[in-house]
């Protein structure tokens, strides 16, 4: 039987996937769990939103585009996992270089259009806008493990050393675990048997709020630092308005950087003057700062099968993920 190791949205949603699809009696065995807030759990930081900025023609923009409908369908049919349409826009400025949204973006999402230079602010060479999803992982995270549960998904706190750790006996209820799903996002670094070195933390830095912005907006950069960023979402449910960010790579930094939090506010209400009804910062009624980890990989993401003697995105990547399980376990049969 498979086990799941890591419970962030890759985790689960590949559990999922596995547990509707292949019928198995999964286990997703992890350190942290929907519910807790660490620096080495990203999940329950992101925004989150779905903007994808992958190339046409990619791998990566195939798991994109196989995203969207499961999102969409959540927004559209499901109110209770937290995820809601929402209005977007995209603002561009020319010297920052590689920073535009995916070339397959139009053919995918509704009411995509170009905004008029007349409407667009100082320093903003265009804009483009479109409706988008944006997701409360507060609601959404914990949503995913309740399906995963629906469908007999076993849930365990564990802490492994070694990959290998996971087969152990006693883990599973059915004490044959014959296949290990690796899911430990930024942990792939430091596990034992894969500390994959490619994969670094990318820090963000957010800011929440209860002020609600009319809309999700992002500007392609910033001019306070390569690793700065500017983009506001208001979460489904009361879940507050992101105000962010930073993507600084290489940090580990757990803490909230003061001047940093000045900086993100202050762009954010320039950029959406609607947060404050065209007021100062002071009155954003900040809830809390916060500080996530993204992980990335060097080269893009790793999703592949290995024999061990003695791999997100979210749905696409799950669902790439489960075809191979599945090439897996035929190859197997085969034998």
């Amino acid at each position: 039987m498979p086990v799941v190791i890591g419970a962030g949205v890759a985790g689960v949603t590949t559990a999922l996937l596995l547990s509707k699809k292949l019928g198995y009696r999964m286990l997703v065995a992890a350190k942290h769990m929907p519910g807790d807030y660490d620096i080495e759990y990203a999940s329950p930081w992101a925004g989150a939103n779905y903007m994808p900025v992958s190339v046409s023609g990619t791998e990566l923009a195939k798991w994109d585009k196989n995203t969207w409908g499961p999102l969409a369908d959540l927004a559209a049919n499901h109110p209770e996992a937290g995820v809601h349409f929402q209005k977007c826009e995209i603002h561009s400025r020319t010297k920052d270089l590689g920073s535009a949204t995916a070339d397959w973006f139009a053919e995918l999402l509704t009411q995509f259009r170009q905004l008029p230079k007349e409407a667009l602010g100082p320093g903003i060479d265009s804009a483009t806008a479109f409706t988008s999803v944006c997701i409360n992982t507060a609601i959404c995270h914990p949503w995913f493990v309740s399906q995963c549960l629906a469908n007999g998904v076993i849930f365990k706190r564990v802490i492994f050393e070694h990959i290998l750790d996971a087969a152990g006996g006693g883990l599973h209820p059915n004490g044959n675990v014959d296949l290990i799903v690796n899911c430990t996002g930024l942990m792939a670094s430091k596990i034992g048997g894969v500390q994959d070195t490619t994969v670094v933390p990318a820090r963000g830095q957010i800011v929440i709020v209860r002020n609600e912005a009319d809309r999700m907006l992002d500007v392609s950069g910033t001019d306070d630092g390569d690793g700065e960023a500017c983009y506001v979402m208001t979460r489904a449910a009361g879940g507050g308005t992101i105000l962010g960010g930073s993507y600084q790579k290489g940090s580990w930094e757990s803490q909230p950087d003061p001047n940093l939090a000045i900086r993100i506010v202050k762009r954010a209400v320039k950029m959406c003057p609607a947060l404050t009804n065209g007021k100062g910062i002071e009155h954003l009624d900040i809830i809390r700062h916060g500080v996530g980890l993204r992980p990335v990989r060097e080269g893009g993401t790793r999703i592949e099968k290995e024999k061990i003697d003695g791999v997100w995105s979210s749905y696409g990547c799950a669902q790439a993920a489960v075809d191979l399980i599945e090439q897996a376990f035929e190859s197997r049969a085969k034998l």
